[in-house]
């Protein structure tokens, strides 16, 4: 059998990125009679003159992960955290400004919430606070969100009218509940806000039209949402929804003679429905 010829590979490096995922920080401010705390896990991550570490083994050009981890700890002690978003505008002046080889540097941060229980003591709230901020010389973005809130409604809400094939099973329902782990992205237009109060208003409003919107489905919800956000928020520009459908099934109880008039349930979260979309301005 011949042997085939050999093939000269001269590839082309076409994208690289590099960085350190999940810094863990946990900042204790002590102020007079009361402590403040913040809790995040940071993933930093580069782009730009990278080419020779890859391709040459040359390191001339990389800032170790390992300082990139130790900077976050450093500026967190220099600096107060008012905001998550602030704070990853401030790492990526630094990289930016003492490395020049830097050309992007994208910080996603997700802030684990806690909520006081008196002056120097805490509980572990639900939910995770977000943001996602990349930046250049030229320009910064900013995305901001929650993630992995747990609502639930047990009126209002219902399903009908859906295609019923000879696979269906499920039954119709104006009455069910509804419950789902939220995961909402939006962006906003400046880089100059009031963060803390902008993701505080927004939450309220996610919560409000959750708990009062006549919802014939997930995505019915889901799209009343995300048009109040838009409405009432100018500074944001887009958002981006994600509804699992944590199902919650029925008990039927007549095997052992008694009704259930929606009152026993079994929750359940696998398989569970997937409602994602994002609304724009026009």
């Amino acid at each position: 059998m011949d042997t085939p010829p050999t093939v000269a590979l001269d590839p082309v490096l076409a994208a690289d990125t590099y960085g350190k995922s999940r810094v863990r920080l946990m900042k204790l401010a002590r102020r007079d009679g009361r402590h403040d705390l913040k809790e995040m896990t940071l993933d930093i991550l580069f782009k730009g003159d990278f080419a020779s570490c890859y391709e040459a083994g040359d390191n001339r050009n990389v800032l170790p992960t390992d300082t990139i981890k130790n900077t976050v700890y450093v500026l967190a002690r220099k600096h107060e955290i008012a905001a998550i978003e602030e704070f990853a505008q401030r790492l990526i002046e630094h990289f930016l400004k003492n490395n020049p080889q830097v050309s992007e540097v994208r910080v996603q941060m997700t802030e684990h919430l806690w909520s006081r229980i008196d002056a120097t003591a805490f509980s572990r709230a639900s939910g995770k606070r977000t943001a996602v901020v990349t930046g250049t010389r030229d320009q910064v973005t900013i995305d901001a969100g929650i993630d992995d809130l747990l609502i639930l409604r047990s009126a209002g809400s219902g399903f009908e009218g859906y295609i019923k094939d000879r696979y269906t099973t499920l039954p119709e329902t104006n009455d069910r509940i509804f419950q789902t782990a939220l995961l909402a992205t939006w962006r906003y237009k400046s880089r100059s806000l009031d963060f803390n109060g902008q993701w505080e208003a927004i939450r309220a409003a996610i919560l409000d039209t959750f708990a009062t919107h006549p919802s014939r489905s997930v995505q019915h919800t889901l799209h009343a949402i995300g048009k109040q956000v838009l409405a009432a928020f100018p500074d944001v520009t887009e958002i981006q929804l994600t509804m699992p459908n944590k199902h919650a099934l029925l008990v039927d109880l007549s095997r052992f003679g008694l009704d259930n008039p929606n009152e026993i349930f079994l929750p359940t979260d696998e398989p569970s429905g997937y409602i994602e979309a994002k609304l724009v301005r026009r």
